[in-house]
């Protein structure tokens, strides 16, 4: 594994694997840091294209288009966990890659990921691995309702079934055709948070303050800050995001989903090792938002501040509702992405809008 003895000067070159929103806006904090970027994509009409003019279009196994990817950059992260683990690691013994082949493979399996979680002494709701229908039935049983996920792969809804009866779970498993799955039983929280944080290479960490998110058809639709979340909440969410990134060993910026339950525990729904959606409103209402923090991180410069000076809601723009840019535009701050066609239940985009700080 190659690791980054300095930082990447200003001039150097940021590999981003993979070129949807989130390299798109990764990209553009590079650039205000002065640093170049090169986004590989498995497209060719990929959004961080357009602001960029480094870019591979190569499939996510092709060796010979990867090794010529890392021949031009100086370190190498990625925007999305689902890329294969031995891309990853091939590309770890070519150039430093932050997060780390490690921490990916680690949570691109919800199993696996949970287990980690329930080992450092954090709550998770109840679950268990399920990869035979019989299985899927005794964790019913066991656990009662719940929702069946495959183990890997999956997101905004996709991969996963909602179970209220043990013939709902066998149904599932023959719909997942064999796949490896998790069992998770319902929680019966109040509302969902998340905290985004990062941790250098050094060991420093910062953290975001956490949001409240509200979800639509398993879809990210809100997130506002400060939510319903108590100070010492939001201080508990920042010591879980720290404890979690310790463990990992990580670098970069990565989120915590939460639960948070009507007597006030707080229980890790999922860890996303990335930028993610519900930290959007960081670029306004932060000095440095958590695009700019990850590529600080993985650059090895010192990480900024994560202060929040405004109040935010930012919402997702989702399919036809980008029509509509116009009256958008009109009330907030409003990022779109650039995507070519707007599929139902596709992000378009998203808009901010900040008061006051309470």
């Amino acid at each position: 594994m190659k690791m980054l003895d300095k930082p990447v000067k200003p001039g150097g070159v940021i590999g981003i694997i993979g070129g949807g929103q989130l390299g798109r806006m990764l990209a553009m904090a590079a650039a205000r840091l002065g640093l170049n970027t090169c986004i590989y994509n498995d497209e060719s009409n990929a959004p961080a294209f357009q602001v960029t003019p480094l870019q591979v279009a190569a499939a996510y196994d092709d060796r010979n288009m990867l090794i010529g990817f890392a021949e031009i950059c100086d370190v190498i992260t990625f925007e999305f966990e689902n890329i294969p683990a031995a891309t990853i690691e091939f590309l770890a013994d070519l150039k430093p890659v932050r997060p780390g082949a490690g921490a990916l493979a680690m949570l691109q399996d919800r199993f696996t990921e949970k287990s980690f979680i329930a080992s450092l002494g954090l709550r998770t709701a109840p679950f268990a691995e399920v990869n035979t229908e019989a299985e899927a039935r005794a964790a019913f049983t066991q656990t009662g309702p719940g929702i069946i996920k495959t183990r890997r792969f999956g997101y905004d809804g996709k991969g996963q079934a909602k179970v209220s009866s043990a013939d709902d779970a066998g149904r599932a498993m023959a719909a997942f055709k064999g796949a490896l799955c998790i069992y998770e039983g319902f929680i019966d929280f109040a509302f969902e948070a998340s905290v985004v944080a990062a941790r250098g290479a050094d060991g420093a960490f910062a953290a975001y303050d956490p949001p409240e998110n509200a979800h639509e058809n398993h879809i990210l639709r809100r997130s506002t800050v400060p939510g319903r979340l108590t100070r010492a909440q939001g201080t508990e969410a920042k010591a879980m995001a720290r404890k979690i990134a310790e463990a990992l060993d990580y670098v970069g910026v990565l989120a915590v989903e939460l639960f948070v339950t009507k007597d006030g525990a707080l229980l890790v729904n999922e860890i996303a090792p990335r930028v993610h959606n519900s930290g959007h409103w960081t670029i306004e209402a932060c000095a440095c938002s958590q695009f700019e923090q990850h590529i600080r991180a993985v650059a090895g410069w010192p990480l900024g501040d994560p202060t929040r000076h405004a109040d935010a809601v930012m919402e997702n723009i989702i399919g036809a509702e980008a029509d509509a840019w116009e009256s958008l535009a009109r009330g907030g701050a409003l990022h779109l992405y650039g995507k070519k066609e707007a599929k139902l239940g596709r992000k378009m985009g998203h808009v901010t809008r900040l008061k006051p700080k309470t």
